[in-house]
């Protein structure tokens, strides 16, 4: 049987070229571009036909999720009445990889006379789509990844790609947030790693407390019975430390024999991790994640102990 690994491979590495010859191709145009969205007041709307529209589609929605308010209008649709989607204070990026795409040509006499900016991309800088545009953003590649060198492969490809980096140089300007992007996604898996805080998934009830006067034998039955794998020493209503399994091991090896006659306050860690309840769950796991730890330690302004997140309870 033929593989085809080497077509496919072929396909890769052409479309990754593609995009990376698009590094020299920015210039000040694309710092226009940007100028422009940033001080538009409406909307931008992103228009195309064909595998074009496909990615401005892609492109809207991207801008759309990440802080710049956009939608896609189909320039066919808009040649039929849509046009009256654009208000006088939007900006409109137009896709066409030849510049010369008939269908939205058409449409652009109809913009221009409102006096709604354009922004062009296309692989021609020369097109007509270039030469009515305020601003033209170039992404022209060196072929295409089809075989043939007639499907819109790596064309579209770069195209995606430059209207990505348009997208991130806008969150960038408009300092946009995780917490920002929460808020345009509140539903899934990703709304709720993003907006989920952590008095929402700690443990409260039933907290594997003791004293640090407090000796390793009880302690050890105090930790079993929290099943955390913890324990937290308190002193007059503040933590004073933590226990862990490591501490534990570790106090086992050095200690040996003598273990059971230490006391939680010989080996507890004195400065565990501990966050406020409204840290979001992103930030937990970065801290578990950069500190090696399984759970952190929620807590009031006083150090009192409010709850316990481990890393199974940010699992959303």
């Amino acid at each position: 049987m033929k593989s085809w690994l080497e077509v496919g491979r072929q396909c890769i590495k052409d479309e990754a070229e593609a995009v990376l010859g698009l590094i020299p191709q920015l210039d000040e145009s694309f710092d226009k571009a940007v100028d422009i969205v940033l001080n538009s007041k409406g909307k931008l709307i992103v228009t195309g036909v064909g595998k074009s529209g496909h990615i401005g589609a892609k492109i809207a929605a991207t801008l759309s999720s990440t802080g710049t308010s956009s939608f896609f209008m189909n320039a066919l649709d808009a040649y039929h009445g849509d046009l009256g989607m654009i208000a006088t204070d939007d900006v409109v990026l137009a896709i066409s990889y030849s510049g010369h795409t008939d269908e939205l040509l058409r449409i652009l006499p109809g913009i221009l006379s409102r006096g709604v900016p354009v922004i062009g991309m296309s692989g021609n800088p020369d097109s007509l789509l270039a030469r009515y545009s305020v601003v033209h953003l170039n992404a022209s590649v060196a072929r295409e990844a089809c075989p043939l060198g007639l499907a819109p492969t790596s064309s579209t490809t770069a195209a995606l790609a430059l209207g990505d980096a348009l997208a991130c140089a806008l969150m960038e300007a408009k300092q946009f947030k995780a917490s920002d992007f929460a808020r345009f996604h509140p539903g899934g898996s990703l709304g709720r790693r993003l907006l989920t805080k952590a008095s929402d998934v700690m443990r409260a009830d039933d907290l594997p407390v003791v004293s640090s006067s407090l000796q390793m034998g009880e302690a050890l039955i105090r930790m079993s019975s929290g099943r955390l794998g913890l324990c937290v020493a308190v002193e007059d209503n503040r933590i004073v430390g933590i226990i862990t399994d490591g501490d534990i091991r570790r106090a086992m090896e050095s200690r040996k024999d003598q273990f059971f006659k230490l006391t939680v306050g010989e080996i507890m860690t004195r400065t565990p991790k501990c966050v406020q309840p409204d840290t979001k769950v992103t930030e937990i796991e970065n801290i578990m994640q950069t500190c090696k730890i399984h759970s952190v330690l929620v807590t009031d302004e006083s150090q009192a102990l409010l709850g316990i997140v481990d890393s199974f309870s940010t699992m959303l």
